[in-house]
């Protein structure tokens, strides 16, 4: 059987880091994407070595085409072919109200370039890879807000709402080479994004869930791990929400 080896973009906090955590702990090489910031993910690879595994560190901006590609060759050579693919990182900047008539250009297409063609070209550069392992696991990590639009945040909710058609029509093309690809679809979650918000607003979030509290990153990359393990053999095409019921 091929040793496990994972890739998780944006993986030095948040969601990302705590799929690496868990994922390390069931056996799984790790790459650790990021693309600023070294010394927390050069830690959470120290850390993650604990668990006997391997684990690595990748700079590359998950918005250029030659930094994935160059991502997939260095997992392939001090690794192996990677067998799970968990594309985490995402932009969700804002101008201004983030009112769709006050966005300017750059913004727009920074967030696609990163959350949507970097998704599409790091899931390109997967299938290669994964077919000399004999097959994989990918998940695509979208939002809820692809759903409702999000709250002024339009450019953000599109991109992850392209993530969820390309996760279910991508899924049909990998089947053939016994890859499987889900996404994961969160609501609110406990992470740094929430850092800058302010009392009222994260009392406004709370009440809004029926469950009366944030989910954890933990909670979602317990669904990730599912998702790219053999239990879930027969899930593709799926996009899972994590929701708290809201």
């Amino acid at each position: 059987m091929n040793q496990p080896i994972a890739i998780i973009t944006g993986a030095s906090r948040g969601i990302g880091a705590a799929t690496a955590r868990l994922l390390a702990s069931s056996g799984y090489d790790i790459c650790i994407n990021y693309h600023n910031n070294h010394e927390k993910a050069n830690a959470l690879a120290s850390e993650l070595r604990e668990f006997a595994i391997n684990a690595i560190t990748v700079r590359a901006d998950m918005g250029s085409e030659a930094d994935i590609i160059r991502m997939f060759e260095t997992v392939e050579q001090e690794l192996g072919p990677v067998t799970a693919l968990v594309n985490n990182a995402a932009l969700n900047r804002t101008h201004g109200s983030g009112a769709v008539e006050e966005m300017p250009w750059e913004l727009i297409e920074s967030v696609y370039r990163v959350n949507v063609f970097g998704v599409f070209i790091a899931c390109r550069e997967a299938v290669k890879h994964m077919k000399k392992a004999g097959g994989g696991a990918i998940v695509n990590v979208s939002s809820e807000a692809a759903k409702f639009g999000g709250n002024k945040m339009t450019h953000y909710a599109s991109s992850k709402a392209a993530i969820n058609t390309f996760t279910v029509g991508f899924a049909r093309e990998a089947a053939a080479h016994n890859i499987r690809v889900n996404a994961v679809s969160p609501a609110v979650i406990d992470t740094d994004a929430h850092t800058t918000a302010s009392a009222e607003r994260l009392a406004g979030l709370k009440a809004s869930i029926p469950m009366g509290r944030m989910g954890t990153a933990q909670e979602v990359a317990e669904t990730i791990a599912w998702l790219l393990s053999d239990k879930a053999s027969y899930v593709s095409g799926s996009i899972v929400s994590i929701t708290g019921a809201r």
